[in-house]
C-alpha cells in the first residue's frame, strides 16, 4: 500500500506519459514558431523591397524573423524559444546565398562549406532536441537577466536575449557570404584546411556533449564532471564552438584572402562571448551550486584543451 501522496504504479505510468505529453505538445509549439518566422523572412525576401545588397536582405529578413521567435518567447513568458535559431538559421542563409549569388553547384569550396555547416546544424540542433525538457523549463541564464534588468526587463529580454546573438550568428556567417557569393580563384588548399578544422570542432563538440550527457545520467549529488575532454578543458564544447566559427573564417578568407583583416570578426566576437560572458556565467553558478567545482578550476585548463595541472598540497 503507498503512502498518502506516494505516487501509486497507475498514477506513476500517468504522470510519464503526461510528461511525454507535454514535451511533445512543446515541440509542436515551437516548431510552429520556426515555421512562422522562416515563412515571415521568405515574405520578406520574395515580396519585400529590394535593397540590392543580399546580405542587407537577408540580415533584414533574419532579425524579422528573430522578431517572430521573440513574440512567441514573450506569449508563453520563456525565452529558450530562441535557443534553437542559433543552429537553425545558418543553413538557411548558406542556401539561399549560395542560390542567389554567382557561385555554381560545381564549386567545390562550397560544397565543403556545406558539409560544415550542415553537420554542425545537425549535431547542435540534436543536441538542444535531446536536452529539451519541455516549454515549463527555461535556460536559467535568462531568467537572470531579466531579473538583473529590473524596469529594463523587456529591452534585456529583446535586446541582450534575441536580436544580439542574432547579430552574432549573422557576423559569424558572413565569411560564407563572402565564399558561397563569389566565383573565380579559389584558395582551394586554404578551403581542405577550413574543411579539416570545420569537421575536427564539430567531433570534439560530438563528443563533449556525449560525456556530458552520460555524466548528467549517472552522476551522485555535489559530483563535478572532471572526466574525459572535460579532464583536459572546463569547456571543450565552446573551444569546439569557436573552432566551428574560426573555420568558417578561414573559408572567407581562402575566397578572398584581401579581406583577412575583418573576416575574422564573427570568430572574434564569438569568442569574446564565451570567454567574457557565458563561461564566468556558468562557472560562478558552478561554484555556487558545487563547491567541489574549485578544484576543478584548480587542474583544469579553462578553455583550450591541456593536460590537467598537478595540485600540490
Amino acid at each position: 500500500m503507498s503512502r498518502p501522496g506516494e505516487p501509486t504504479s497507475g498514477n506513476a505510468a500517468e504522470l510519464a506519459v503526461s510528461a511525454v505529453v507535454s514535451r511533445s505538445a512543446s515541440f509542436v509549439r515551437v516548431g510552429a514558431a520556426y515555421v512562422a518566422a522562416l515563412g515571415v523572412a521568405a515574405v520578406w525576401l520574395t515580396m519585400g523591397p529590394d535593397t540590392t545588397w543580399l546580405w542587407l536582405d537577408t540580415l533584414i529578413a533574419d532579425l524579422l524573423a528573430t522578431l517572430v521567435i521573440f513574440g512567441f518567447s514573450r506569449a508563453y513568458k520563456n525565452s529558450s524559444f530562441y535557443d534553437a535559431y542559433w543552429s537553425v538559421v545558418p543553413p538557411a542563409l548558406l542556401i539561399y546565398w549560395w542560390v542567389a549569388g554567382d557561385a555554381g553547384l560545381g564549386e567545390v569550396h562550397c560544397w565543403l562549406i556545406f558539409i560544415v555547416v550542415g553537420a554542425w546544424a545537425v549535431r547542435l540542433t540534436g543536441n538542444w532536441a535531446y536536452a529539451f525538457p519541455g516549454l515549463h523549463h527555461e535556460d536559467w541564464r535568462y531568467g537572470m537577466l531579466r531579473a538583473r534588468a529590473g524596469r529594463w526587463e523587456f529591452v534585456t529580454d529583446l535586446v541582450a536575449i534575441h536580436v544580439i546573438p542574432t547579430l552574432q550568428v549573422f557576423l559569424g556567417m558572413v565569411p560564407v557570404y563572402v565564399a558561397v557569393t563569389r566565383t573565380g580563384d579559389q584558395l582551394l588548399w586554404l578551403s581542405t584546411i577550413a574543411f579539416v578544422v570545420g569537421i575536427c570542432a564539430v567531433v570534439l563538440e560530438y563528443v563533449a556533449d556525449g560525456q556530458m550527457h552520460r555524466f548528467v545520467r549517472d552522476r551522485r549529488p555535489g559530483q563535478v564532471m572532471d572526466q574525459g575532454l572535460w579532464s583536459w578543458s572546463r569547456h571543450p564544447n565552446y573551444f569546439g564552438e569557436f573552432g566551428f566559427w574560426f573555420s568558417l573564417a578561414i573559408f572567407g578568407v581562402a575566397a578572398a584572402p584581401a579581406d583577412v583583416w575583418w573576416l575574422f570578426a564573427g570568430a572574434a566576437a564569438m569568442l569574446a562571448m564565451f570567454l567574457g560572458a557565458s563561461i564566468p556565467m556558468m562557472e560562478e553558478r558552478s561554484l555556487e551550486r558545487r563547491p567541489d567545482y574549485q578544484s576543478v578550476i584548480d587542474r583544469v585548463s579553462r578553455f583550450v584543451p591541456w593536460p590537467p595541472h598537478k595540485v600540490t598540497v
